[in-house]
């Protein structure tokens, strides 16, 4: 699927930028703990402002493997 599609058809309810809880959501209602998890070790890319973390939600189709991370 390429990107421009994922993004009009998948999660289109939720924002460019995601929070923590929001990522939960999106992958199907895991645990907080383990969405941290995943943000922690990378497997999730995201930037952290304060004490949040901030996940594009491209990040969220790379990680699902729904578009090409090549960059």
């Amino acid at each position: 699927m390429k990107s421009q599609e994922a993004y009009k058809l998948l999660f289109r309810e939720y924002p460019d930028v995601v929070n923590a809880r929001q990522l939960c959501e999106m992958l199907g209602g895991i645990n907080i703990k383990t969405a941290y998890k995943l943000l922690k070790s990378g497997a999730i890319k995201s930037f952290i402002i304060g004490n949040k973390y901030l996940i594009p939600k491209i990040n969220v189709f790379e990680y699902l493997e729904l578009v090409d991370n090549k960059t």
